[in-house]
């Protein structure tokens, strides 16, 4: 993986002391108003932008079996994410009919593990048989409102995620019907606690998918991801609506990853243009087995890997004028296990880092040992001395001389920027 963050973050002795010095202290708990205290010590606004709904601090739980009943959205307020994406709901029509029925399979146990990545770098990755969301859609709706009204004191914003029909080979016509009922009673629910913001919602296309004969060819992969933004936009209509698409890393090369970044910058036009891009979710191993079930979706450093790379190609393609820029805002996800890592998306663009197989990690992996894995992780994320966002975006105001009033979005806004000093320095490593 080519990375632009290595070695120590080179930052004075008096900030890697505070660092240290919170690190230990906050063991037994984060403060209470998290994003004031980094404001008042460091001079870091951890405020961001997911899509373009304000969120506290850029971290947040992907989509997922940690995110699929109340209890757990509770936890994650309370200790301090800045935004949850809830389990993917699987698309249905009025009479209940779902042609994606087949993700909606039931999780009946998960493993976390070890592994190994091609460059030998050691990390986590989570199995499980389960897909989307498996109750029924009226139960679905009821959790995305107590979920709302959990999460509106803390200012965490909940985010639905659906799994709509994607047309297979053959199969000519898009059952918008799906579309439509799903989209519209979503928003049903939203509206009665945000009435005048629009719902954002991610698209999601499942890992799980690259091992579907739905994915087989590279043009249907192309035309998903050029239509189905406008088919979410027609159903909510006249209502706005904020869809972000959760890219997936398709079996196919790098080249075709790029590819298809490239068809939603530039092929997308009017209402077929998404509001922000999710990228990317977990790879998948058609021979890899679990639980009985051959094919499966890993995650680890080769999955960072992967997005890191295929970024940073299209950042420098951009910069070198080969192809149009992509300015639609990021959510980076993909083995985010660090800040470090957290930095390095923000340098390729993201604003929010979403986390999954960070919140289940054995408890002794953690330094603090009180509370819930939402801090716990939090704690490792923003305050390690070594690998913690808080160092890393220390030493990049320091070598790109930022601001201290830019927030998060606004760094990852420089970031985007084929003129900037981040890809100047490194396009010759990166070509």
């Amino acid at each position: 993986m080519f990375t632009l963050l290595q070695g120590q973050p080179q930052i004075d002795g008096s900030q890697r002391t505070s660092l240290a010095r919170d690190y230990e202290r906050f063991r037994s708990g984060l403060p209470s108003a998290l994003e004031q205290y980094v404001q008042e010590q460091y001079q870091i606004d951890l405020s961001s932008e997911y899509g373009d709904l304000l969120i506290k601090n850029p971290f947040g739980k992907a989509s997922g079996q940690l995110s699929l009943n109340s209890s757990q959205v509770r936890r994650d307020c309370e200790e301090g994410l800045g935004f949850v994406v809830l389990k993917s709901i699987i698309g249905e029509d009025a009479s209940g009919t779902q042609s994606m029925s087949e993700w909606a399979i039931e999780e009946t146990r998960m493993i976390v593990e070890r592994i190994v990545g091609k460059d030998q770098t050691q990390g986590w990755t989570v199995s499980w048989k389960g897909r989307g969301w498996y109750d029924t859609f009226e139960e679905y709706l009821e959790f995305f409102e107590e979920s709302l009204v959990i999460a509106k004191p803390f200012s965490l914003h909940v985010v639905p995620s659906c799994k709509y029909h994607l047309p297979s080979a053959g199969e000519g016509q898009w059952k918008t019907g799906e579309y439509e009922y799903t989209t519209r009673r979503l928003m049903e629910v939203w509206q009665r606690h945000y009435s005048h913001v629009p719902m954002p919602i991610e698209k999601d296309f499942s890992p799980t998918l690259a091992g579907s004969n739905r994915a087989a060819h590279a043009e249907i992969i192309i035309h998903w991801l050029t239509r189905v933004t406008s088919f979410i936009r027609n159903a909510a209509s006249p209502s706005p609506i904020k869809i972000g698409l959760k890219v997936f890393n398709a079996i196919l090369d790098d080249a075709f990853q790029l590819e298809m970044l490239r068809a939603i910058n530039e092929q997308c036009s009017g209402q077929g243009v998404p509001d922000f891009l999710v990228y990317a979710n977990r790879l998948f191993d058609p021979n890899r087995e679990f639980d009985g079930v051959r094919g499966i979706a890993y995650g680890g450093p080769d999955l960072s890997a992967r997005n890191l790379s295929v970024l940073a190609e299209l950042r420098l393609l951009e910069r070198s004028g080969a192809i149009p820029v992509c300015r639609l805002p990021i959510s980076g996800t993909g083995n985010i296990v660090s800040g470090r890592i957290a930095a390095e998306y923000l340098l390729r663009g993201a604003s929010s880092f979403q986390m999954h197989t960070y919140f289940q990690l054995p408890s002794g992996e953690y330094t603090m040992q009180t509370g819930g894995k939402t801090a716990r992780a939090l704690l490792e994320l923003c305050f390690h001395p070594d690998e913690g966002l808080l160092a890393w975006l220390l030493h990049l105001r320091r070598l790109f001389d930022w601001p201290t009033e830019w927030n998060i979005k606004r760094m990852a806004d420089f970031c985007m920027e084929p003129s900037n000093d981040v890809w100047a320095e490194h396009a010759s490593a990166l070509s």
